[in-house]
């Protein structure tokens, strides 16, 4: 019974750390990177779809994105979501659209961190609720020693400090990507 719980916290705790990972991929850093646009969602037959599934996005320079679309009627559909989500007016040849990023202001660099670093607490107090709910089941649970309780508690708080630290280690070099070092 204690296998189970630490599995289900031990699941959850990754998918907030790969959940995070990939809110922090959609940063902008100053270079061009497909993950800034992958994931934005476009209008498309009347569905909301990830970006990546309407083409093929590659870097075609340091500030430069190329997005290569299947179809051409998701062309207009990709640009509004593109000129709404990052502010950016993308340069439309046929179905194919391109993407230049102007540089990063330091002031820009400096909301992008303060934004990382909100989206970091989420990601630890996301963690720390399933900690919260794995302590709850562990000292709810009948038939087993204060001791084992204890132990497994312990054995608990190391999983969650595992994960935090996994968390400020992506951050951190966020951090730096987004201030340019």
């Amino acid at each position: 019974m204690i296998e189970d719980i630490f599995k289900s916290a031990e699941e959850d705790m990754k998918k907030a750390v790969n959940y995070f990972k990939n809110e922090t991929a959609g940063l902008r850093t100053g270079r061009a990177s497909t993950s800034l646009v992958e994931e934005l969602k476009v209008e498309y037959y009347g569905s909301k779809v990830p970006l990546k599934q309407l083409g093929s996005i590659s870097v075609s320079d340091v500030n430069q994105l190329t997005i290569q679309l299947w179809d051409a009627n998701a062309v207009s559909g990709v640009e509004k979501a593109i000129m709404e989500n990052l502010n950016l007016t993308p340069q439309r040849q046929g179905n194919v659209l391109r993407i230049t990023l102007p540089p990063l202001t330091q002031e820009r660099r400096k909301e992008l961190v303060r934004i990382l670093h909100k989206m970091t607490e989420e990601a630890r107090v996301a963690v720390r609720n399933i900690r919260r709910d794995a302590k709850e089941m562990l000292e709810d649970l009948e038939g087993v020693s204060e001791d084992e309780i204890k132990r497994a508690l312990e054995r608990l708080q190391k999983l969650t400090d595992k994960y935090i630290e996994e968390i400020n280690a992506i951050a951190e070099a966020k951090e730096k990507e987004i201030m340019g070092g």
